[in-house]
């Protein structure tokens, strides 16, 4: 079984390229559907968050060139347009890269936890439409294991690093004294969750969260003491608010810059303090270009990431020492797997052998046969007819100059080297 993992993230495509090759929520069955037909996988899985879009795939042969030509035609792109961007990994590098991505180690934020929960949330979701198999079952399974052994065995997790968090530690550049502003925060998914907790710790008590299900709006927002809007009640509260915050899976931006120069008449030169984590963005680009309005994108971030990073880094080197001894440890259980799987091939085959020379033995018996001749014969050809094809094979790998067949022989059967004066035996003896 082949692996192939196929994607482009925050290091090697702008936001403007990963907004556009995102799958949106409503267009995942439709995905799956034409990623299996397309590649011929026989397994497949899509991780699409704001930095990265990632296609897992398990097959007989190595479908990468039709993988691209299919997801750059579902986004309406040329392939040329993602191939600088994109990065391709097979079988044990596949293995390491996933392994990477579940233990924060190949995200912005070094080590942050969120991407574990994100790519669960994508094996589910190939479980759910029935594209993921036993291979990539076992792998996501072994990926999550020892993204928990990195975050409980090295100190890779301690500080508060995250895209959330690098939004709101932004915010104090514009706002000295927080509890004094107003945040709007626009979805009510985990990154919003955690961007609340965060701005709760920096000290804004004031808060609505607008989302397009008002229940979880409120839910949301009464942790933090604050309100739940509707996304269509965002214009009305606009001009009321410093802070936004935005992170939906929305496939049209939410905010543009129509509604943010109205409120912005009304604010008196207020300065607006605006982060847009989404991809695709949920906030016009455009309404950057606005005075008094500082907008930042997940890209931005990066600037203030990599500074609070630096704590992890040496956790960071024990990490990836355990995620090489994970992979080799997966490695060493699919080749456990596929001895067994041929084991019992060998098996079964040497099983029709016997039974098909006692049968045959069987009925001479009964036909009068001399029961010792019977014996002799059929010992005779079971073992002639159990060697004939390895024989043939050996013969055939050592005049093709592949000795290490004949040691893998003496090897299995434990045989020693010593010089032989015995004619070879032809293809009748055997």
């Amino acid at each position: 079984m082949a692996l192939l993992t196929l994607g482009i993230n925050h290091r090697t495509a702008p936001v403007e390229l990963r907004e556009r090759v995102a799958f949106t929520p409503e267009r995942m069955s439709e995905a799956f559907a034409e990623l299996r037909l397309a590649s011929g996988a026989s397994e497949a899985a899509i991780l699409s968050t704001c930095n990265r879009t990632e296609l897992y795939l398990a097959g007989d042969d190595d479908c990468a060139a039709a993988v691209l030509r299919w997801l750059s035609g579902f986004h309406g792109l040329a392939p040329a347009d993602l191939e600088n961007a994109l990065y391709i990994y097979r079988d044990t590098e596949a293995v390491r890269h996933m392994m990477r991505v579940a233990a924060g180690l190949d995200s912005m934020v070094l080590g942050e936890p969120q991407i574990l929960g994100q790519l669960k949330d994508a094996y589910a979701l190939a479980r759910e439409h029935g594209a993921s198999g036993t291979f990539l079952s076992r792998l996501f399974e072994q990926s999550f294991s020892v993204a928990k052994r990195v975050r409980t065995e090295t100190a890779i997790g301690e500080n508060p690093v995250s895209v959330a968090y690098a939004a709101v530690n932004m915010a104090h550049h514009i706002f000295s004294d927080m509890s004094r502003n107003r945040a709007l925060l626009i979805g009510a998914g985990k990154t919003i969750e955690l961007v609340a907790r965060h701005l709760a710790d920096a000290g804004v008590r004031d808060f609505l969260v607008a989302n397009r299900t008002l229940e979880r709006a409120q839910a949301l927002a009464e942790e933090h003491g604050g309100r739940g809007i509707l996304l269509s009640e965002i214009p009305a509260v606009l001009k009321d608010v410093d802070i936004v915050i935005s992170s939906t899976a929305s496939p049209l931006p939410i905010l543009g810059k129509g509604a943010v120069e109205r409120a912005l008449k009304k604010r008196k030169h207020r300065p607006y303090f605006m982060v847009d984590i989404a991809v695709p963005r949920d906030i016009e680009p455009e309404v950057a270009k606005l005075d008094d309005v500082y907008l930042y994108t997940v890209d931005d971030l990066r600037q203030v990431i990599e500074e609070n990073v630096r704590s992890r880094e040496g956790a960071a080197r024990e990490a990836e020492n355990l995620i090489t001894a994970g992979a080799q440890d997966f490695l060493s259980q699919l080749r456990a797997l596929d001895a067994v799987a041929t084991l019992k091939q060998f098996r079964q085959r040497a099983e029709l052998l016997r039974d098909a020379e006692t049968e045959k033995a069987l009925r001479a018996l009964r036909n009068g046969g001399d029961p010792e001749t019977l014996l002799r014969s059929l010992a005779r050809g079971l073992t002639n007819k159990l060697l004939h094809e390895p024989s043939v094979q050996v013969r055939k790998a050592t005049a093709e100059g592949r000795v290490e067949v004949t040691n893998w022989l003496r090897e299995l059967h434990q045989l020693e080297i010593q010089e032989d004066t015995t004619p070879s035996p032809t293809s009748e003896d055997l």
